[in-house]
């Protein structure tokens, strides 16, 4: 199976603390208190998420990895299928994209979310 996919995206996106999944933007968008972290879209079964900026830098130098339509200028990345980035390669960005969202969230909402603050 692979990322791209629906079924193993959704895995992916509930093993992690505090998230709820909406369809949004003709994608699939995960999301931490209201905050987006990521998305698979319906079409073209791209993933995106929000990096760190050396991250931002690193990963749109490889192939199949570019800045995402409207989110760039806030360090958000979109994957295709085929990209030089693995599986699990994808879903520790996206692990770490959930959790750099989520510390822009209060403390006390990351309390009732069950994300250690």
């Amino acid at each position: 199976m692979s990322l791209f996919d629906r079924t193993e995206f959704e895995a992916l996106v509930h093993g992690l603390p505090g998230t709820s999944i909406a369809d949004q933007w003709d994608a699939r968008v995960a999301k931490v208190g209201d905050k987006v972290f990521t998305l698979l879209t319906d079409a073209e079964r791209r993933i995106c998420f929000k990096v760190s900026e050396e991250s931002f830098e690193i990963l749109t130098a490889l192939s199949g990895v570019a800045q995402a339509p409207y989110f760039a200028k806030r360090k958000w990345v979109t994957i295709d299928p085929g990209s030089e980035l693995d599986d699990a390669e994808v879903a520790e960005y996206i692990r770490r994209s959930h959790a750099l969202v989520a510390t822009g969230l209060t403390k006390k909402l990351r309390a009732e979310l069950g994300i250690a603050v």
